[in-house]
């Protein structure tokens, strides 16, 4: 799944990510599709937590190596 909008957190540790892509969540519009990408095992839990509680739909992870790949659906 293509997104234009993309969160790199690489090589930063919690809650960092969490930070940007609330940040990032905020410039997008409804309905569109935030990718996040991070090396935070951690950080894992603590996105699928963070979507879920913010309303927004954990479309898809992907795990390739060291690097997590997140699909969010903006509520």
């Amino acid at each position: 799944m293509h997104t234009e909008h993309v969160v790199d957190a690489k090589g930063l540790a919690c809650p960092t990510p969490i930070v940007k892509t609330r940040k990032a969540m905020n410039d997008i519009e409804s309905g569109e599709i935030l990718g996040i990408v991070i090396t935070d095992k951690g950080a894992k839990a603590d996105l699928a937590a963070w979507s879920k509680s913010g309303g927004h739909e954990l479309l898809d992870v992907q795990e390739d190596a060291e690097i997590l790949t997140f699909l969010i659906k903006k509520a």
